[in-house]
């Protein structure tokens, strides 16, 4: 029999040196306590029974080869068989009897951290935690253990929690043989966070794999219902580039409902509802985001490779600790080649929620109740169920897709989803309620961090793209982005930029307020609307006191109305130059018309009922229109937020619809008077030559501003006289008709002999290479393009003689 030297080790006698004796994890908390608490790394202290001990605790009860014997030639696909070895196995390992020298090892290293301290007992399994192998969630841990005989029976049922029917079914679906993985427990001093706040941070993009980001969620209370995915969590992004320089890096978070919170309560783990007041704001301050995402950039950097971290807030103390890390399993493997999925027709909506991956699954829809009823998915079913944990992960492989109506990106059924590579939907909220079973739906989590579920069976391709380098092409490449929430993923496809970074997306989705709504919305409490005289009256232009009150829920987490709109268009705007960054990402003003712009909450009361909007208060003339100037004075402190307070100096102003030259002398003078002077800091101003005024006086244009971006489809519809919108004249809407090509020549040519910027965003270069190619024989400096038809058209332009 060992000594409990052999049996038991302080954490902070451990290293990485030891992962054969303590398993991945534990080993990974002594490695940090002993290399990173210099560098401003807190993780609570404690200590980790051995490998050693683990499997002495089985011989003294004979186990061992029982074990052997009862899961040779198991089958796992068998359900009911799995579950039955699974509980014969775990009912031996906690009936058994500790041996005595490692149980009273234990109760004295448990003496030693004081007296009925709270103590977290977690696994950590010796093949745990490897680069290619996660584990994640596959055997149990216990939070607010206290007392010795907790502890010792506590590390009992870890034990056998290596014996979990998800984890006897992962070890053979990673080729794990069962006796070659051991069990250690380690025993570590809790963190109040159920006092506060707690959740889990990855150190890179978990979807796209984007490198250059630290991902943060976060939910009140105890940090389990984020790993069990049985709470939708707060979710952080922090540009690790831009925090190394000092800036305060948190370039956008999505609020999360947070409904639950886990508590220690008379000497119990409780679930109870989060407050709503408290669940409508952030878990965290900003200065909570970037300080954990500096230890976890500090313990990437020590690994040397991207990691997946648990973290918890002291509620006593205010501390931020890191309880576990792990190495990231997924991302950071790549493949050599990328997998793109598109929906190639559109659907109906039946729910929403977080994607899980990028990938598009479709079949019969099965609702799960309970893992009791898990046989009855079959492969190829889509698994609808409230919350999956790591005990599904059996049934999840047959599943083409899995929707949950609970979760967060971070829980451990999204890890082992993505290790699956099985699309899946969390967060979704009813979808167990919505979806019949036994209906047909396709999940697509191809369009974002959003994931969709439609009815009935839609088509979709899959197109493979080898990462192989490219020859540079005769002109920039840039690309055209709306949408923040594939910004990561947009910018792994080779580009020189962004040439147009549209706003309209997050006003409509990330913001869905009319601008002058907001600052007519006092702030307040969403349910104190009777004592708000100017509410009760009919609130403040007219509002109604219903439209508030939404107003004020959509802005609860944010400072006031007005706050929200200007921080949440900047998270946009910082995301996509994040993603680019240090490459310019040119940003154009809002351009919704009126009719688009009646459609956000509040809108309808402001806007103008216009016959064409095409042709109406658009663009610089709305900037300029006392109606509309207090919101574009907004829209200006938003950009002016993201270059000078959070530093992306990359990010540059267009100026979409100018009519005039007079127009855009206001435009300019109208920036410049809010902080976006051209010139200042480096900022370049670049003009839409979208109406043919434009290119006959481009002279006279360029005199105010830094270059021409084409915005083709607009030049080509009033260059013409169609109407780009009406299928009934849509056949002669060509960007090559030769009247479009002499404007196009006459811009080209003067942004050369100024020396000026000319690129091109418009809709043509991307749907007819052609038309690229003669742009580049005219001498257009930049072709933005759709992120579908960057790569073939880079190759088309590269291809020797073909310019």
């Amino acid at each position: 029999m060992s000594s409990p030297a052999e049996y038991l080790l302080p954490f902070d006698a451990l290293s990485m040196a030891d992962v054969p004796r303590v398993g991945g994890k534990n080993a990974s908390l002594g490695e940090m306590i002993g290399q990173l608490s210099a560098a401003g790394v807190r993780v609570p202290g404690g200590f980790a029974t051995t490998a050693q001990a683990y499997w002495d605790f089985l011989d003294h009860n004979d186990l061992r080869v029982r074990i052997e014997q009862r899961l040779d030639r198991l089958d796992i696909d068998d359900l009911t068989a799995l579950a039955d070895a699974g509980r014969e196995i775990r009912a031996w390992v906690e009936g058994a009897v500790m041996p005595p020298v490692l149980e009273d090892g234990l109760r004295a290293a448990y003496r030693a951290l004081g007296e009925r301290v709270s103590v977290a007992v977690r696994s950590s399994a010796t093949a745990e935690d490897l680069p290619e192998a996660s584990f994640a969630g596959q055997q149990e841990s216990y939070l607010h253990v206290r007392g010795e005989d907790e502890v010792v029976w506590h590390v009992k049922r870890v034990f056998a929690s290596l014996y979990n029917d998800r984890a006897i079914a992962y070890r053979v679906h990673t080729g794990y043989a069962h006796a070659q993985v051991a069990l250690s427990a380690g025993i570590q001093r809790m963190v109040r966070s159920d006092l506060a706040c707690a959740g889990v941070m990855f150190t890179l993009d978990t979807e796209s794999g984007f490198r250059d980001a630290v991902f943060i969620t976060a939910a009140y209370g105890l940090g389990e219902t984020v790993v069990q995915g049985a709470v939708n969590p707060d979710e952080f992004y922090v540009h690790k580039p831009m925090l190394a320089a000092g800036f305060p890096a948190v370039v956008r978070r999505e609020l999360g409902d947070k409904a639950i919170r886990m508590v220690w309560h008379d000497g119990a783990n409780v679930i109870e509802a989060t407050p709503p007041a408290q669940a409508r704001r952030y878990a965290l301050a900003d200065d909570e985001v970037l300080e954990l995402a500096r230890q976890a950039m500090v313990i990437e950097s020590h690994y040397g490779r991207p990691m997946d971290i648990e973290w918890a807030k002291d509620g006593e103390t205010g501390g931020l600790f890191i309880v576990q890390a792990r190495p990231e399993t997924v991302k950071a493997r790549g493949t050599g080649a990328d997998e793109r999925y598109a929906l190639k027709e559109s659907g109906r909506v039946l729910v929403s929620g977080r994607a899980i991956g990028q990938k598009i699954g479709c079949g019969r829809v099965r609702v799960i109740a309970s893992p009791a009823e898990m046989h009855r998915v079959e492969q190829g079913d889509v698994l609808v169920t409230d919350m999956t944990d790591p005990d599904w992960e059996p049934v999840m492989k047959r599943a083409a897709a899995i929707v949950t109506d609970r979760g967060g990106r971070t829980c451990h059924a999204a890890i082992v989803a993505r290790e699956l590579g099985v699309p899946t939907v969390v967060g979704t909220g009813d979808a167990s309620s919505v979806l019949a079973d036994g209906s047909t739906v396709t999940v697509s989590c191809a369009e974002g961090e959003t994931g969709f579920v439609y009815d009935g069976a839609l088509r979709f391709g899959v197109e493979t793209v080898a990462s192989t380098p490219l020859p540079e092409p005769p002109v920039k490449l840039m690309m055209n982005v709306g949408n923040p929430e594939r910004a990561f993923q947009f910018a792994q496809i080779p580009n020189h930029g962004v040439g147009l970074a549209r706003l309209e997306f997050v006003i409509a989705r990330m913001i869905g307020v009319h601008p002058l709504a907001l600052l007519a919305t006092p702030p307040g409490e969403i349910d104190a609307l009777a004592a708000d005289s100017a509410a009760a009256a009919g609130g403040p232009d007219g509002l109604s006191p219903e439209l508030i009150r939404q107003i004020r829920i959509r802005s609860a987490a944010y400072a006031s109305p007005v706050d929200f709109y200007i921080d949440k268009l900047a998270e946009g705007v910082a995301t996509l130059a994040a993603a680019f960054w240090p490459k310019p990402v040119i940003v154009r003003l809002s351009d919704f018309k009126s009719n688009e712009y009646a459609n956000l909450l509040g809108g309808a009361h402001y806007e103008p009922r216009e016959e064409n909007p095409m042709l109406g208060l658009r663009g610089a003339a709305r900037y300029v229109s006392p109606m509309f100037r207090p919101a574009f004075e907004l829209e200006c402190r938003a950009i002016r937020k993201v270059r000078e307070t959070l530093g992306y100096t990359n990010v540059e102003v267009m100026i979409p619809f100018v009519r005039t030259v007079a127009e855009c002398v206001t435009v300019v003078d109208l920036l410049a008077a809010n902080g976006l002077a051209r010139g200042g800091n480096g900022l370049r101003l670049i003009m839409m030559c979208e109406v043919p005024s434009n290119a006959v006086l481009a002279d006279a244009f360029l005199a105010h501003v830094d270059g021409f971006s084409i915005g083709s489809n607009d030049l080509t519809q009033l260059t013409l006289g169609i109407d780009r919108d009406s299928g009934l004249v849509a056949a002669d809407f060509d960007e090559r008709n030769p009247a479009v090509q002499c404007l196009l020549k006459e811009a080209i040519s003067a942004c050369n002999r100024l020396h000026k910027y000319i690129g091109i965003c418009g809709q043509g270069p991307s749907d007819h290479p052609d038309f690229a190619a003669w742009l580049v024989e005219q001498g257009i400096g930049s072709i933005s393009l759709n992120p579908d038809t960057v790569v073939a058209t880079w190759r088309q332009l590269t291809v020797a003689g073909d310019i």
